[in-house]
């Protein structure tokens, strides 16, 4: 019995246990980023044992899941909130975990079938769900919430009026929102991995999607790694080592990644009031606070530090190493006309991802007697960044048909160009 057979067999038999392992080992790595990132953001001290509900729930948002806040503090008072925000950290790693559990039975393959996939996928799947549901279930806390102000108390006490604040979550929309993480994961992971199989009928596109889609893992992974390293600095440099790496487990790929956009020449609009604030360089807060419908793009943000042009010197050398690794993955005889067009493409559907997570709302407002305004407290906040799309993808179809020719260029005669190996990504 040839080694290809013995191989093929040992993944048809693969099944539960390699899947309540991937999905797990998922979970708990989420899980775990999230609370080391909650607990340097200080969530520990919430009343009433909150933090581990806590945790969850930011697991639930961190794969799209909704999760309701809610207020209760009588007719006398009313009480409004709401927040949109995915964790990009936590996101980040459960990929990386499913992904490389989805793909290590699959190595050294060059066919699949639809059939063994979709039910090595479904596999994973239902764990996935269940597990999910678990921590759904488990994202939901009520506490009493301090009013704080000595005026507020006395009328609080006045009127029996006992504020609560409160989240769960959405199960069935979180479900169906988890579910299409967990297909996109498996998806994107397929198409990255030279040394992961593909149907018979799929192989003729590997070529032109596979160094492509792997050049733009590369590159957010490397927008990532670079945002780690000035973390790091900024941590070691100037202190706030403790909201430093809060936003490191928590949101790095939503900064990193917003300000790659911004790089590229993309607009977004945001406003910042009340105590609100985004974990974000003092450049960037200062627009987001300075008018009603903030613009946050070069030119704004270079009023308040023209070193913020530097931004399109590290993005355009960002793209140009991107496209030259998708051009030397792709096959000799590929033109250097086409890479720009690949390269316009990923680029186009990358950006338009971030576009897509990186949108944050948040607001909330608490008001006694129809008042919000009582002994200097602040009662209400509002928050939101969004981006300008269509400007955003203007930009980054013209940035990469123009590093993908560059790329195309540089990797012109290298050894090996186009060589299909084993590799996985």
């Amino acid at each position: 019995m040839s080694s290809h057979t013995l191989s093929d067999q040992a993944v048809a038999r693969h099944g539960w246990v390699q899947a309540v392992t991937t999905a797990l080992a998922t979970l708990i790595a989420m899980g775990v980023v999230a609370a080391l990132g909650l607990l340097w953001a200080g969530a520990a001290d919430l009343p009433d044992g909150a933090f581990p509900r806590v945790v969850a729930a930011t697991v639930v948002t961190a794969v799209g899941g909704t999760v309701e806040l809610s207020g209760d503090a009588g007719g006398l008072v009313d009480t409004r909130a709401g927040l949109t925000v995915i964790p990009l950290s936590v996101t980040l790693v459960g990929a990386l975990v499913t992904a490389a559990g989805f793909l290590r039975p699959l190595r050294h393959r060059a066919v699949a079938g639809v059939a063994e996939l979709a039910g090595w996928a479904g596999r994973i799947a239902v764990v996935w769900l269940l597990g999910l549901l678990a921590v759904s279930l488990a994202a939901r806390q009520t506490f009493a919430l301090p009013l704080g102000d000595e005026t507020l108390s006395d009328i609080a006490e006045l009127f029996d009026i006992s504020p609560t604040v409160g989240f769960t979550t959405d199960v069935p929309l979180t479900l169906v929102f988890g579910l299409l993480w967990l297909a996109g994961v498996l998806v994107l992971a397929l198409l990255v991995s030279r040394g992961a199989p593909l149907p018979a009928r799929l192989l003729r596109f590997q070529e032109s999607v596979r160094p492509a889609a792997y050049a733009m893992v590369v590159l957010l992974l490397a927008c990532v790694a670079l945002g780690l390293l000035i973390a790091f600095v900024v941590a070691v440099t100037r202190g706030h080592a403790a909201e430093t790496l809060a936003l490191m487990l928590l949101g790095l790929p939503n900064l990193v990644w917003l300000v790659f956009t911004i790089g590229l020449g993309a607009t977004w609009e945001g406003r910042v009031e009340g105590p609100f604030g985004l974990p974000v360089p003092h450049v960037l807060d200062e627009v987001l606070r300075g008018s009603d419908n903030a613009t946050l793009n070069l030119g704004s943000l270079a009023e308040q530090d023209a070193r913020v042009w530097w931004l399109v010197a590290v993005d355009a050398m960002l793209l140009l190493a991107a496209a030259f690794v998708m051009a030397a993955r792709s096959p000799a005889r590929t033109p250097v006309w086409r890479h720009g067009v690949h390269m316009a493409v990923a680029l186009v559907l990358t950006v338009l991802m971030i576009c897509l997570v990186g949108r944050v709302s948040a607001h909330y407002g608490l008001s006694v007697l129809g008042i919000t305004d009582l002994g200097g407290a602040d009662l209400t906040g509002d928050l939101f960044l969004r981006p300008v799309v269509w400007t955003a993808l203007g930009f980054a179809a013209l940035w990469g048909l123009v590093t993908g020719f560059l790329g195309g260029l540089l990797a012109r005669g290298r050894a090996g160009q186009g060589r299909v190996d084993e590799g996985s990504w």
